[in-house]
């Protein structure tokens, strides 16, 4: 009888460590959300000049607009059109000091604004001339920048969103941004899609989807095969740049140095 008992009762404390640790996966489970993942299909790509550290990108007017920065010396921070049809950029500001370090851009009614890196100045162009018409402090740090068509919205690396007056460009709310709880920092490039934020995540292959009601990441975009075919083919740099064509419906996205702007169609 005591090996019969023995066995009996060697089963069930393997049983029941079993269902313990099913418990603790099932909780981690639970505790661990993961984020909805959004799915795409490239539609069509189109060359990218692989001199331009691309900071900031966006269409208006029917035209892909992007901002570079200067991490080198002797590169100069720009502001240009990407011609789709040849490749070619096409500038229309330079900055005129190495130490400016170019960022994120938006339009805005009949103004362009710029953002710069750790300068802490802003820059604003009269939006058809492209002439520097005035400046406006940045606190922190620029990193992208977009609107709603209410408020001009900035990023500085950090895991909040500064929503700016855009009479005076002073920050007059902030939204702290979460996904599955935690605080989502390194937030980037911007751009607003349909009631929106979408941003890079900072050093990842990520684009997140971001509810401006509650700041909380409602999807993530995870473009790491078009980040492994940059760096296939030229060594680009890190993903960086988001621009929304509302008369197609269609997303662009490009990185630092890449040799293609790709055109994307969102899964709904």
């Amino acid at each position: 009888m005591k090996p019969i008992l023995f066995v009996f009762l060697t089963a069930f404390i393997l049983s029941a460590c079993h269902s313990s640790s099913t418990e603790e996966n099932d909780n981690a489970d639970v505790a661990a959300p993961v984020t909805p993942a959004i799915k795409y299909e490239e539609v069509d790509y189109f060359l990218h000049d692989t001199s331009l550290f691309t900071e900031g990108l966006l269409m208006h007017d029917g035209q892909l607009f992007e901002s570079t920065g200067s991490p080198d010396k002797g590169r100069k921070s720009l502001i240009g059109i990407n011609d789709l049809k040849t490749g070619h950029f096409i500038k229309k500001v330079e900055l005129a000091q190495d130490s400016l370090f170019g960022e994120g851009i938006v339009f805005f009614k009949n103004r362009l604004y710029q953002l710069t890196y750790k300068n802490h100045i802003g820059f604003i162009y009269d939006a058809t001339s492209y002439k520097k018409i005035g400046q406006f402090p940045i606190k922190k740090e620029g990193w992208g920048i977009t609107t709603d068509g209410k408020a001009v919205i900035m990023s500085d690396g950090t895991d909040s969103l500064n929503y700016l007056d855009p009479d005076n460009l002073t920050t007059y709310k902030k939204l702290p941004v979460t996904e599955n709880g935690r605080r989502r920092d390194s937030l980037n490039e911007l751009e607003y899609i349909k009631g929106y934020i979408y941003a890079n995540i900072w050093l990842t292959n990520n684009i997140v989807k971001i509810d401006p009601a509650n700041g909380k990441v409602v999807g993530k975009l995870d473009l790491s095969t078009l980040a492994f075919k940059a760096a296939l083919t030229t060594g680009g740099d890190a993903l960086n740049g988001i621009a929304y064509d509302s008369t197609t419906g269609y997303m662009y996205v490009t990185g630092k140095l890449w040799p293609h702007i790709h055109q994307l169609k969102l899964s709904q």
